[in-house]
């Protein structure tokens, strides 16, 4: 929100009241934040992007993030407005290291390893791209045009999760290491880092971690760090010197959106464990879903838009998809970038204004068409330009340019040996979306010989897959899960030229199912509904694996594939808010509807969920809404919102005005443009409902988040 909060305030209690709308929110089929209307809901992107790094020139911005082991390598987004961004990007094509590993030959890999916690930034009229690669040391990649094409600078040393400085007098600092954070002063020439430079600024034992990114500020010098010990926090150090003495802030802690950490893969200890070996011991470990761990919001980079106002652009979990990208506004309070609103400092909103949202006309921040960053789905006609496969797509480590094609409108691979999916070479790759989708793929199999395997499957640690298998003349259709080292194999009648295979998702609940068509219309599901995991081995979220490999150790035939596409159910937010209904309001701690007791305060009820009085209509639009209840009264917050003083009011201009917190599935949570703190109950006191709660935990279930259900007719 822009300085003027009150007025802005007002002028949308104005709008509530009926002079005039904001844009109007239009259906969308992929996700993005962006809902249409001058607002905003977190994530940025339902996918995988870890590690982001901001970048502002000008007008435009830019973010570069973590691509491990897949290549191209390095992306880099652009967005005019922080909340819509597209792919314009990769620093590099392919890996240009010799070693077998970065190209998944003789048994070497770089899963977890390749690039990752990468810097960007601009100066001397060109654009810098600083990133570490496991056992190279640190490279930088630069280019006078930010779609490149870049320069390779392999800098060495061992300097990573690095934050990258150009001084005002021309220097420039690398910081990095953790607990103990060091200050290295590169060459200019980005040969590498000068000898004898490097020196501690801030020693062990203040709690501060790594992942940092360090702005010079009106002439004091910020560090912006993430520590997970022992759980996630994000931390500012300030300075007026680059060499200390730092003091240090925590500056959030405990955001998670009511997401708690995600099932961990965990191999026995003792277990010997080689990446894609079949048959290892797998375990998923427990969950505590009260337990924030490091599923907050944590390592990112700060960036102030154009119109003054200051924004966080940090990572957070989101269970099986991986860590990927939060918005959150900041405030600067005594000389520290706090993330978050007066009056409720570290925690942010779900859903909020839009960058540069105008007093006068807020639909000016929805002149941006709301459109993801990414086109995943794919027919595969670009005529024999292999070089055009969408942005979205990233093979599982580096190619055999030879041994894959377009090829009339299909993706052609050559099968090499491989043991297993994850020793498969020339596997392409993309990450799934969340919070549910569903993605099919057409597999043409004439051309697979002996031996041969192929189809769709999920690159994860541990991996599974749906496909077909050539065993002499027979095909044989297979679901392999390596979580339980389990097969199902169904007998395929010839001649088959080919078959549909689909993975149905359920991200936000960690769990996937395999299915097939023999005639694209009806499908049959295949093994069971598989858990899923995060994980600390490939540090990837799961990804679609379009592959082929002959598992008898020879090049075998091809498989083709085409239509590959992604269907996203909760996508359209557009009628999560249920304006102008009537709902009960059951609170997710109690399970209990709220009711708008006769003695005039906010309770809930044992006995009276059908009664009038447990009845709301949510009335508003563009996500700001007023509780109205059944017999006219409107939800009212006296004095500062502390237990009783959630009551009401017969006056609409009086009414309070939230700004809809769509947690999904019904799920939500109201927050005040007053106070910029939630309303709630606690589920253990039994006070009535206030208007204190600083935001939900992990499990949902502090009494912050609410669920709503339409009353019916």
């Amino acid at each position: 929100m822009t300085k003027n909060s009150h007025g802005l305030l007002m002028l949308l209690v104005a709008i509530l009241l009926g002079a005039g709308p904001l844009a109007a929110q239009q259906p969308v089929g992929s996700w993005t934040a962006d809902n249409g209307n001058g607002t905003f809901t977190n994530p940025l992107f339902y996918d995988e992007f870890s590690d982001p790094d901001i970048l502002r020139v000008g007008d435009d911005y830019y973010l570069a993030g973590t691509t491990m082991h897949a290549v191209p390598g390095l992306v880099i987004l652009h967005s005019k407005d922080l909340v819509n961004w597209e792919n314009i990007s990769y620093c590099f094509d392919r890996f240009d290291f010799t070693e077998d590993r970065f190209s998944l030959k003789n048994h070497e890999e770089i899963y977890g390893q390749g690039v990752w916690a990468p810097c960007i930034r601009y100066a001397n009229g060109q654009f810098y791209v600083y990133t570490n690669v496991n056992g190279k040391g640190l490279q930088c990649y630069t280019a006078k045009d930010i779609r490149g094409p870049w320069e390779h600078h392999n800098m060495k040393g061992n300097i990573y999760d690095l934050s990258v400085l150009f001084d005002d007098d021309g220097k420039v600092y690398a910081i990095h290491g953790y607990g103990e954070v060091k200050c290295t002063e590169l060459e200019p020439d980005m040969s590498g880092p000068k000898e004898g430079t490097t020196r501690t600024i801030i020693p062990e034992g203040n709690g501060v971690g790594e992942g940092h990114h360090m702005y010079k500020i009106d002439g004091t010098y910020y560090l912006i760090s993430t520590d997970y010990r022992p759980n996630g926090r994000t931390l500012c150090s300030r300075s007026k010197s680059i060499w200390g003495p730092y003091e240090t802030r925590v500056i959030t802690a405990d955001e998670t959106y009511g997401y708690h950490a995600a099932s961990l893969t965990q191999v026995p200890r003792g277990e010997k464990y080689r990446i894609g070996q079949d048959g290892t011991k797998f375990a998923l470990g427990p969950v505590d879903k009260d337990a924030t761990a490091c599923t907050n919001a944590h390592q990112g980079g700060i960036v102030q838009f154009s119109d003054g106002s200051w924004w966080a652009l940090l990572m957070q979990d989101f269970h099986s998809i991986g860590r990927t990208v939060c918005l959150m506004p900041m405030t600067w309070e005594d000389g520290w970038p706090m993330v978050g609103l007066k009056g409720n400092l570290g925690r942010a909103p779900r859903t909020w204004f839009k960058p540069g949202t105008s007093l006068s006309a807020p639909g000016d921040a929805a002149i941006v068409s709301a459109h993801a960053p990414y086109d995943r789905s794919d027919d595969f006609n670009y005529g024999s330009r292999k070089q055009n496969l969408k942005p979205i797509w990233q093979w599982n480590h580096n190619p055999e340019e030879k041994m894959w094609a377009i090829k009339d409108g299909r993706l052609r691979l050559n099968t090499m040996p491989a043991e297993q999916l994850m020793w498969a070479r020339n596997s392409l790759t993309q990450r799934v979306i969340g919070p549910k989708s569903t993605a099919t793929v057409e597999l043409f199999v004439k051309g697979m010989k002996d031996g041969d395997v192929s189809g769709l499957g999920n690159i994860n640690v541990p991996c599974s897959w749906i496909g077909v298998v050539k065993e002499g003349k027979n095909l044989v259709l297979r679901c392999f899960e390596q979580l339980t080292n389990d097969t199902v194999d169904v007998p395929l009648t010839q001649p088959l030229t080919k078959i549909w295979l689909r993975c149905i998702g359920d991200y936000d609940n960690d769990q996937a199912q395999y299915a097939y068509s023999l005639d694209g219309n009806t499908f049959t599901t295949l093994g069971r509904m598989m858990p899923l995991s995060y994980q600390l081995i490939s540090f990837q979220g799961s990804r679609h694996a379009l592959f082929a490999f002959n598992k008898n150790g020879k090049n075998g035939g091809y498989a083709e594939f085409d239509n590959f596409s992604v269907e996203e159910p909760c996508a359209d937010r557009c009628q999560n808010i249920p304006y102008g209904q009537t709902v009960r309001i059951i609170n997710k701690a109690t399970g209990l509807p709220a009711i708008a007791t006769t003695h005039g305060v906010l309770y809930d009820t044992h006995t009276g969920d059908k009664s009038p009085l447990a009845q709301f209509k949510v009335v508003g639009t563009n996500g700001l809404v007023m509780l109205q209840c059944a017999d006219g009264r409107y939800v009212k917050v006296y004095g500062d919102g502390l237990p009783g003083d959630v009551r009401f009011t017969t006056e609409k201009g009086e009414a309070e005005v939230f700004l809809w917190q769509d947690l999904l599935d019904h799920d939500f949570m109201l927050l005040s443009l007053r106070s910029h703190l939630y309303l709630g109950k606690s589920p253990t006191t039994g006070s009535p409902y206030s208007m204190d709660f600083r935001g939900s935990d992990p499990a949902r279930r502090n009494g912050a988040v609410l669920r709503w259900e339409k009353v019916e007719d």
